[in-house]
């Protein structure tokens, strides 16, 4: 079996000075809690903060091996369903800021994708793509490989935001715990 790639950076959608408010301990008792999003696979984490900083929501904090500036360790891995209020509402723009900030990652994806099963292509699986559009996306990377999002949008005119439909998929994957198919985020 594949060791899970860890993340290296994240970014800060919620922090907790009291910890969580769903812990049933007395708060007296619950270390600070910092909620955050890995920046390569969407990784949903719970960090602890190293008690002599400050934290700021959308700060990228490095949480890889070795000397950290302002995480402890990473607690564990949550589901969506863990998120605060506050987390939920943020998660749509802090990946929103990570495909403009990882936006070749993303052109890379509707230059190469391809088909899952022979009824299946991975551009089936972002919202408002169906047959026709897919051979649309296909042909015209044929043409010319696409250059930027900006690019896809101009080209094929029936997708005026290609990052919203990667957003959309992205918040798929991280909230349904059953999605069968994970393209950007790892399971």
């Amino acid at each position: 079996m594949k060791a899970e790639k860890k993340e290296i950076n994240a970014i800060v959608l919620d922090v907790l000075l009291k910890g969580h408010p769903e812990d049933p301990r007395p708060p007296f008792k619950r270390e600070p809690l910092v909620q955050a999003m890995g920046l390569e696979q969407f990784k949903l984490l719970e960090l602890v903060p190293k008690i002599t900083t400050s934290i700021d929501l959308y700060e990228q904090v490095y949480i890889g091996d070795g000397e950290r500036d302002k995480i402890e360790r990473v607690k564990r891995r949550i589901g969506y369903n863990d998120l605060t209020h506050t987390a939920r509402g943020e998660l749509p723009f802090i990946i929103e800021k990570v495909i403009k900030n990882r936006e070749q990652d993303f052109v890379a994806f509707f230059n190469k994708a391809i088909s899952i099963t022979p009824k299946l292509h991975m551009l089936h699986l972002l919202p408002g793509i169906g047959k026709k559009l897919m051979w649309e996306i296909l042909e015209e990377r044929n043409k010319k490989p696409f250059a930027t999002l900006a690019d896809i949008s101009a080209r094929i005119k029936s997708i005026p935001h290609p990052e919203k439909m990667i957003q959309l998929r992205i918040l798929e994957e991280l909230e349904d715990p059953d999605v069968k198919y994970h393209v950007f985020t790892s399971r």
